[in-house]
């Protein structure tokens, strides 16, 4: 047997879970790593400010990060193989522009975060509905059609956010709205966890079920038909758990950039263009990235900086060495 068969499956469980622990013991207030694992697995409750700190504060941000950070790099993955694309990402259907609206919308109505995060999955999956019908011409659907309206889709949103802070109240909307476009985990609880890590979760488990079809995606569309598989179906659900786990991701964390890109082709240096190698390689990963960037976010100094800048430090400087490396081409 394939020893990669097995080592590579226990390193992309391994290597996120040691990324999480450390996690909790990581952050201005610092909490030995023996006593996380006497909080955790033996109900320690000597010093009830550490267990607090670990329960209700980091364990609930630590599982939204993995979460995020998984969803969006599949997300992504799963759009790059769609449209046979390396540049496309979760938000090129408008399902984030969508979702972001939504949330501003339900922050100056004041509504509470569990609300907030159901407007803003409705509005992205609304963004998505809007996108597909729009791009229907003759009866079909072509995939530069669908691309095009949901750049427009998108931009239509994105005006309308910029509408939203334009008659927001400066002194009290303004700057919730600026940082929630900024991303953040720092909202996360288990109630929202509750509502957010299903349809994640689901959508993950889906295009991991189906990753060796991916694959059919890529090929021409006679190639594709000549495989048997109903290649509209395939688009379809990609489509809908790309939605779904993006809508749910954005509501919950903001708007975070570069990984839905950047992840991806991590993993297609690591091991190729095969997706059913690629898919559980691109989960982990994405888990991990994450996992590191919310950790540096929250602890580098006294203030919390938004997720989206360290995302954008790190993400830019990645693709000018990767372009440079392959002479322009990234596929």
């Amino acid at each position: 047997m394939n020893k990669n068969k097995i080592i590579r499956p226990i390193a992309y469980l391994a290597i996120p879970l040691a990324l999480a622990f450390a996690s909790l013991s990581i952050g201005r207030f610092s909490v030995p790593i023996d006593k996380v694992f006497s909080i955790l697995f033996q109900g320690d409750q000597s010093d009830r400010m550490m267990a607090n700190v670990i329960w209700s504060i980091r364990l609930p941000r630590i599982t939204l990060a993995i979460l995020v950070g998984a969803g969006l790099s599949v997300s992504g993955l799963a759009f790059q193989s769609l449209f046979s694309n390396p540049l496309a990402t979760p938000d090129t259907l408008g399902v984030a522009s969508g979702s972001s609206l939504g949330a501003i919308v339900s922050l100056m109505a004041g509504l509470s975060l569990v609300s907030t995060q159901l407007v803003a999955m409705s509005f992205g999956l609304l963004a998505i509905a809007a996108t597909y019908f729009a791009s229907r011409r003759k009866g079909e659907r072509s995939l530069v059609d669908i691309i095009l309206t949901g750049i427009i889709i998108g931009s239509l949103c994105n005006s309308l956010i910029s509408l939203a802070k334009f008659l927001a109240n400066p002194e009290t909307q303004l700057p919730a709205i600026t940082y929630y476009l900024m991303g953040s985990l720092a909202s996360a609880n288990w109630s929202t966890l509750r509502i957010g890590a299903v349809p994640i979760g689901a959508g993950c488990i889906v295009l991991y079920l189906i990753r060796w079809r991916l694959n059919i995606l890529e090929l021409d569309e006679d190639e594709a038909m000549a495989t048997g598989t109903d290649v509209r179906m395939l688009r379809l659900v990609t489509i809908m758990c790309a939605t779904v786990i993006t809508a749910s991701c954005v509501s919950m964390s903001g708007q975070v950039g570069w990984v839905g890109l950047l992840v991806p082709h991590i993993a297609r240096m690591m091991l190729g263009n095969d997706n059913q190698k690629l898919v559980p390689a691109t989960l982990s990963i994405g888990a991990a990235f994450m996992l590191v960037v919310d950790t540096a976010a929250r602890s580098i100094i006294g203030t919390e900086i938004p997720i989206s800048i360290l995302t954008s430090i790190v993400g830019a400087p990645f693709f000018i060495s990767l372009i440079r490396r392959k002479g322009g081409r990234l596929s």
